[in-house]
């Protein structure tokens, strides 16, 4: 309520606020406290973001293998070691198309989003400009206003700024930056799957497409045998057993042939969904069917250090590690009391009539209608029930889960290139002696044939010699997919593939201009703005970005 009084060299106003006269040593007081409060930011606590040790291999057993060797290696563009342009095609394909991909793409751009609300907290937190214009009524007994119903008009600015004394909020900006890179090494580990799913794929139709060949070739060549076993048959010189033995072997791997025809369409469905794209949409792609893929170069194998840096999955554990570290500081911060400063300022003005004179509106931004207060404050959580302290234990078991996982995730990898390597060393020996059995077994089919014609031996031999002939050559094709498909399953576990993204845009056109057009994005979706990254995953990578 008003008082209605006076006062020697200041009118009271008509807000309730007294006239504002600006005390120059109130204000150098003021400016002391904040540069003080400021200047004591350095105190920030919780752990800093420490790299965990991990065990690591000297070297690789398998590099003694002749296909092997150990040196400095660019596994920018693996797959071109297959010397395949169509692979390479489809290759480029799946990275423009594929919507996982394009999923995490676009989670990266989130992750900046949010990193910029991270550093939007390091400024004032709180500020707000508010204006009103309120009719009021009130009872006339209890006040010197000679007038019940009055307007009121205010316009006003307020703010607040937590001084991040312990590091809390740039502790946030610290977790933000490491979201971002954890958004991104999650998008490169998924570009190492797809680019290896490919090829792999690519790999078993062209394998599959090989074993229809095969399947086609081995009917005939049973077809000849068949027709021969008729004629002697007519000759009356065989029983029609021959006839009836050579015509269950060609019905067997005729039926053969639907179940490779079904797994090779589902192989390219499969391919289709990958470059995402309709079933059936991958005939031009493809063309007609071609050669089992082979690497005609020694694989190089760089030591196992090198795959801390390599591997996206192991980048992706560590920056989870230094996501979740500042959370402990944020945590801890909450334990001490909260410094700020505050201010508001304002004009306020009312027409009401009081028993000493009449006011007006327009006297909103006279001298005599501005207020405002401004000053240090603090805040302190004392009494929370050790909820602050379980609250900083729960982030730091956190940590000590993400830090162990990194330890696993760093073993696996180990593990699967060993096993990679080991798998694909050895289908190579395997597919030689396979190879050589073929051979022998082309040879014996041939042989059994002219003998039998001839009679010197029985239908029982040519009959052994085809079914020989059939096993081997679909063990001989399989194996030599298998041969490939380990070598792909290599480049991967030592996570070749990734660099890629490095010459190419993360976000596709298409979703660039959707994205734009319902928000406004600044300049977070320009190509370049990704130079914030770091693709060593070192502590100098989290340093706050410059846009």
């Amino acid at each position: 309520m008003y008082s209605g009084k006076s006062h020697k060299g200041s009118d009271l106003n008509r807000t309730g606020y007294f006239p504002v006269k600006l005390n120059p040593s109130r204000l150098w007081w003021l400016a002391g406290v904040a540069i003080f409060l400021i200047m004591s930011g350095c105190a920030t606590v919780g752990p800093d973001f420490v790299k965990p040790e991990a065990q690591l291999l000297e070297d690789w057993t398998e590099t003694k293998a002749p296909e092997l060797s150990t040196g400095q290696a660019d596994y920018n563009n693996w797959w071109q070691v297959f010397g395949d342009p169509v692979l390479d095609n489809l290759v480029q394909k799946a990275y423009e198309q594929n919507l996982s991909l394009q999923i995490a793409g676009i989670r990266i751009y989130e992750a900046r989003a949010q990193l910029g609300i991270a550093i939007g907290s390091l400024y004032p937190q709180q500020q707000s400009v508010s204006a009103d214009l309120a009719t009021n009524k009130i009872g006339v007994e209890d006040t010197n206003l000679v007038d019940s119903t009055f307007n009121s008009l205010s316009l006003g600015f307020d703010a607040l700024w937590e001084i991040d004394i312990w590091g809390k909020y740039s502790r946030s900006v610290q977790s933000g930056v490491a979201g971002v890179q954890t958004s991104l090494a999650s998008y490169d580990n998924i570009l190492v799957s797809l680019t290896a799913e490919v090829a792999r794929t690519y790999i078993l139709i062209r394998t599959l497409e090989q074993q229809l060949i095969v399947a086609g070739a081995n009917v005939d060549l049973q077809k000849e045998s068949l027709w021969l076993t008729e004629v002697q048959f007519k000759e009356g010189s065989v029983s029609e057993l021959d006839v009836a033995q050579a015509k269950i072997l060609l019905n067997n791997t005729q039926a053969s042939i639907p179940r490779v025809e079904s797994s090779l369409r589902k192989a390219r469905n499969a391919l289709a969904i990958l470059l995402g794209m309709l079933p059936g949409q991958l005939t031009e792609i493809l063309k007609s069917p071609g050669e089992i893929p082979t690497a005609t170069e020694t694989v190089i194998v760089d030591i196992p250090n090198n795959l801390l840096r390599r591997r996206p999955d192991i980048r992706l554990a560590e920056m989870r590690i230094a996501a979740q570290s500042p959370q402990i500081g944020i945590a801890k911060a909450d334990l001490y009391p909260h410094f700020f400063l505050f201010g508001s300022i304002g004009w306020q003005s009312s027409d009401a009539t009081t028993a000493v004179g009449g006011n007006n509106l327009n006297d909103l931004f006279s001298y005599k209608s501005l207020y405002w207060k401004a000053g240090p404050g603090f805040s302190w959580d004392i009494l929370n029930y050790g909820r602050i302290k379980n609250r900083v234990r729960v982030e730091d078991a956190r940590l000590q889960q993400l830090v162990v996982d990194y330890k696993d995730t760093v073993l696996n990898a180990q593990r699967e290139v060993d096993d990679a390597m080991v798998a694909y060393t050895r289908s190579k020996e395997e597919e030689y002696f396979l190879k050589q059995s073929f051979i022998a077994a082309e040879r014996s089919v041939k042989l059994s044939l002219i003998q039998y014609k001839e009679g010197v031996v029985d239908y029982q031999r040519v009959l052994d010699s085809l079914r020989y002939l059939v096993t081997q050559s679909d063990l001989f094709t399989e194996v030599s997919g298998q041969v490939s498909t380990n070598l792909v399953a290599t480049y991967k576990a030592l996570g070749g593939g990734w660099e890629t993204r490095k010459d190419e845009d993360i976000l596709s056109e298409k979703n660039r201009n959707e994205m734009i057009q319902r928000t406004n994005w600044g300049k977070i979706l320009d190509p370049e703005a990704l130079n914030m990254t770091d693709d060593t995953n070192e502590s100098k990578g989290l340093q706050q970005p410059d846009w």
